[in-house]
């Protein structure tokens, strides 16, 4: 008996560890393109792509050692000749005649931090920024407002073909999106609405059938004596849903509100099919800017890339409580 029960007990020792470094392992994998990608951003572009990978960012400096004093050098104009070589010191226009062996060059860990600056002078990153928010908000919103009307009206109101045209809205999301993409392109030429932010925001305003079956089965959770007290103090289907349904639907709302406002800052089909006008661009069209046919400055686009994921890393933190709940409540059975 107790050599079973010690038996046991190894075995789950075992399984934990063996649990763990599973985890361990899939963290890695998840943490490790987000750590690249800091990486790169803090990097100059000579230092990206090397025959070992590097994480730590590391930069190439060329001094001039004379009389025990190193100085810092811009550029190498003519290096080696005859024992010489001809150096360009920082804060100096002409170059300087110095012996070759007094120039030193050394490598070692220095984020290039001027990376970000040369983003926000190369794009209008704020502007994409403007235009990001403008486009994201507004829908996210319109959304959730219209989001929420119909997941009570399917969760708690009674008419006839409810159920029916709930199930008809969830057969909505097996469409793929690619498939009225071009009808709906011509839609909106039709109506006058190409390069505008109305293409990108209109159909927001609409929710979406995951959103409102994700709310609808969060409501039917909440009991119906709740609803009829509310209505027996007076309070109106709207009333109710307004004073009753909003606070308690708040972590579901907060979940609906990450992803959407995800969705809508990374969008990057929608403004590239629609928008023709630079200065309306959203940031993701901008941070495309710096990848074409030719070349790609990947330390700028990483840098770029590393700033957009601000807003999103905010909200998710401040509205982090209210996620997990969500999340939660919604897989929980009752």
């Amino acid at each position: 008996m107790a050599s079973s029960f010690q038996s046991q007990k190894r075995f789950t020792r075992m399984w934990n560890v063996i649990t763990h470094c599973l985890l361990l392992a899939g963290t890695v994998l998840m943490v490790a393109p987000f750590v690249w990608m800091l990486s790169t951003s803090l990097k100059t572009e000579g230092n990206i792509f090397t025959p070992l990978p590097e994480w730590l960012p590391r930069q190439t400096f060329t001094y001039v050692v004379l009389d025990g004093v190193k100085t810092m050098v811009d550029t190498v104009v003519v290096e080696n000749e005859n024992g010489r070589s001809q150096v360009r010191i920082r804060g100096r226009a002409e170059a300087v005649d110095v012996p070759a062996s007094a120039v030193v060059k050394e490598t070692r860990i220095a984020p290039a931090w001027e990376n970000y600056k040369e983003v926000v002078d190369t794009v209008p990153f704020f502007q994409g920024v403007r235009n990001t928010l403008l486009i994201t908000l507004i829908g996210l919103i319109g959304g959730l407002f219209t989001t929420s009307l119909s997941a009570y009206a399917f969760a708690k109101l009674r008419f006839p073909g409810r159920d029916a045209l709930f199930y008809a809205i969830l057969g909505t999301m097996m469409i793929p999106g690619v498939v009225t993409m071009l009808p709906t392109f011509i839609l909106f030429r039709q109506a006058g609405w190409i390069n505008t932010f109305r293409p990108l925001i209109v159909p927001a305003l609409f929710g979406g059938a995951w959103g409102i079956f994700l709310m609808r089965q969060h409501m039917k959770t909440i009991p119906d004596e709740l609803e009829d007290a509310s209505r027996i103090d007076g309070c109106n289907p709207f009333q109710t849903w307004w004073k009753l349904m909003m606070p308690l639907c708040k972590p579901v709302l907060a979940t609906l509100g990450i992803f959407g406002f995800m969705g809508g800052w990374n969008d990057f089909m929608g403004p590239l099919i629609y928008l023709n006008d630079p200065s309306k661009f959203t940031l993701q069209l901008l941070l495309a800017s710096f990848s074409s046919y030719y070349s790609t400055k990947t330390n700028l686009l990483m840098a770029g890339s590393m700033m957009s994921l601000i807003p999103v890393l905010v909200l998710f933190f401040a509205a982090q409580r209210y996620f997990v709940q969500g999340i939660t409540l919604t897989g929980v059975k009752r």
